[in-house]
């Protein structure tokens, strides 16, 4: 090929690439996720920090630095430890229930039978709706006067004429359970399918030729194996659900009383309700560190690493 040629080939090219995005260096590649976490990960989290250094001056309405004035305070307010008692009562609940049913509906639908794909499928719809529209339709459906599931635990006889779940501070947790569990039960369906998928096969099968029940394959194979897929799923899920804010705020609003406050929703009310920055910056750094710590504690028991 003579030169002119090479020269009109090169010329066809529309534009050249930048050097440093050809380069082989990452910061080039790294930098914009870089940017956004710093933008709204680590300055908030700075800022939250020097906020709660600070006072409000209740005549003023101006921030006074005050080192200890808001740690001081919430050791000794009770409605953060009754919160704190609430959050980890919705927590431990939530977990248990998703955890069992996520398990037992996984091993139901873990089947290559026709129509079982098309479960699988059905089973993700509750995750794709936002969780304050969730707590909206179980509000509805828990109303003491025409909410369908407080009429049908009526008509059964299981709850007095009138009977408002959401309205009694001895069930009002119970009720937003129940809108936390049915949206996100799914969630522990899909990790516990994803594991149940991975598992070799040669155990189950050199246990079937031995006789062993589906019980003791289930006790002595599924679960041992299991164990890392739990531990992640748990550590997941118990991070979201201590930070539970959109379904206590929708259905009761923290009530009846404070039978429903959560360390978030408190956090909330302070900050939105009081307008006292500095305090509900504090609550929130608080909720923070106990769940860096009890999750660095789980993940050094059950040696997870993600």
């Amino acid at each position: 090929m003579t030169e002119a040629a090479l020269k009109g080939a090169g010329s066809t090219r529309l534009f050249v690439l930048p050097r440093f995005l050809t380069a082989e260096h990452p910061f080039p590649w790294l930098f914009p996720a870089a940017a956004l976490m710093t933008i709204f990960g680590i300055y908030p989290l700075v800022y939250a920090i020097g906020l709660s250094f600070f006072k409000k001056n209740a005549a003023t309405r101006k921030m006074v630095l005050d080192f200890d004035h808001n740690w001081t305070k919430m050791l000794y307010d009770e409605r953060v430890w009754n919160a704190l008692f609430n959050t980890l009562v919705y927590t431990g609940l939530a977990l248990a229930f998703q955890l069992v049913l996520g398990m037992l509906i996984a091993l139901l639908l873990d089947s290559e039978r026709k129509g079982y794909a098309l479960l699988r499928a059905l089973m993700t719809l509750p995750l794709v709706i936002p969780p304050a529209v969730t707590a909206m339709m179980f509000l509805l459906m828990l109303n003491g006067s025409f909410g369908v599931l407080s009429r049908g635990l009526i008509a059964m006889g299981l709850l007095p004429v009138g009977f408002s779940i959401l309205g009694n501070a001895d069930t009002a947790l119970a009720g937003v359970l129940l809108a936390e569990i049915w949206q996100w039960t799914p969630f522990m369906v899909l990790i516990m399918m994803a594991g149940l998928r991975s598992l070799p096969k040669e155990p189950f099968e050199a246990a079937a030729i031995d006789g062993a029940t589906a019980f003791q394959v289930f006790f002595k194979l599924t679960l041992p194996m299991m164990s890392k897929v739990i531990a992640i799923a748990v550590l997941i899920r118990g991070i979201d659900l201590f930070r539970a804010f959109d379904y206590v705020k929708v259905m009761t609003d923290s009530g009846p009383g404070t039978a429903t406050e959560t360390l978030t929703s408190y956090a909330g009310r302070i900050y939105f309700g009081n307008a006292d920055f500095p305090y509900a910056s504090t609550i929130a750094l608080m909720t923070l560190i106990i769940v860096i710590v009890v999750s660095s504690v789980f993940m050094k028991i059950f040696k997870v690493k993600l």
